[in-house]
């Protein structure tokens, strides 16, 4: 089932999160940072499981948002629950009238299938000076850019 994500979901969204951060394969995010944003979270949850996360954030007046936190347990792969929570994502920056949406990934290749394009990270300053600039990889980030217009 896939639903908005609340407080009490936080602990479990960074334990999806910090298992592909060790990885190297997604970006670390703070407890403190998903609180802050956890009306951008949806959730998937099996029976009292929640087994996926995905952010839908919002960068204001330009028509701009990022899917961003996107992780699926390892034990769920392969059976459409990326999907579920990708297609969730632009339905909800469709319905929010976004012009374009935008994704930094390690795996751009899941992304293209949903029609995104690969572009250069230089179109996104704002996302760069607000959180790029914070990140430890920063400014050596191997993360591709990817971008779909709606």
């Amino acid at each position: 089932m896939l639903r908005k994500a609340r407080l009490d979901d936080a602990d479990v969204i960074k334990s999806l999160i910090d298992f592909y951060a060790k990885e190297d394969l997604m970006i670390p995010r703070s407890l403190n940072e998903i609180y802050e944003n956890i009306r951008d979270f949806w959730v998937y949850q099996e029976n009292d499981t929640i087994v996926g996360c995905c952010a839908l954030h919002v960068f204001g007046w330009e028509g701009l948002a990022e899917i961003k936190s996107f992780a699926v347990d390892q034990a769920h792969h392969k059976k459409g629950i990326g999907k579920e929570l990708i297609s969730c994502c632009l339905k909800d920056a469709t319905e929010l009238r976004i012009k374009k949406i935008f994704v930094l990934t390690y795996v751009p290749e899941f992304f293209e299938k949903f029609g995104f394009s690969r572009v250069d990270k230089s179109m996104f300053p704002q996302k760069i000076w607000a959180e790029c600039c914070n990140c430890p990889k920063f400014p050596d980030c191997k993360e591709i850019a990817l971008i779909k217009k709606l």
